[in-house]
């Protein structure tokens, strides 16, 4: 098994711990948490783990989404080992960049480990609830 890498965010957070599958993690906290539409989207099934993104609250509009909010936390899950053909499709249903950009985010997994990881943020005109 490969070593990990580990930097300190803060002095009195968690290590963030750096792991090679994290270019291929995605957190999801609407649509996506749904198997069977993963599914649908992705062409085969994706192992998942429980996650939580603190200081983000859930909205949701015609379309699920999360935003900055201080003192708040979304739960969802981490899609791991993502392919590149994956993200393609992912991003096409998510309608990048008209609706939602693709950003790294911090999460934290059930044991409380801090994990880079890929998300899905609204765009301006998704939260004027435009299409």
């Amino acid at each position: 098994m490969p070593s990990q890498s580990v930097s300190q965010v803060s002095e009195t957070s968690r290590p963030i711990v750096n792991r090679p599958a994290e270019e291929r993690a995605l957190f999801v906290y609407g649509s996506l948490l749904d198997p069977i539409r993963r599914h649908e989207i992705i062409g085969h099934p994706v192992q998942t783990t429980p996650a939580t993104i603190e200081d983000y609250e859930l909205g949701r509009g015609r379309y699920f989404f999360i935003r900055r909010c201080p003192g708040t936390r979304t739960t969802g899950l981490l899609l791991l080992n993502l392919s590149a053909d994956d993200f393609k499709r992912l991003d096409r249903y998510e309608e990048l960049p008209r609706l939602y950009t693709r950003e790294r985010v911090i999460v934290s997994d059930r044991q409380g480990n801090k994990l880079r990881c890929w998300t899905y943020l609204p765009t301006p005109l998704l939260l004027r609830g435009r299409r």
